[in-house]
């Protein structure tokens, strides 16, 4: 399968509790931070719910 890294550019400080949990769902702790996830409809979801901190690129 395709994958993703996926980068935390923006600070988690203020967002709403889900969007915190869907931030530790995708394993991003801190800024900076980039994880590999496989490209598929769930972790797609995942990201466009936190669009606004992240920054994807397909591998």
């Amino acid at each position: 399968m395709a994958q993703i890294a996926i980068k935390q550019i923006k600070s988690r400080i203020n967002c709403p509790a889900v969007q915190k949990r869907t931030l530790d769902a995708l394993g991003l702790r801190k800024m900076n931070h980039t994880v590999v996830k496989e490209d598929n409809a769930s972790i797609r979801g995942m990201v466009n719910a936190v669009r606004h901190l992240v920054e994807v690129t397909q591998l």
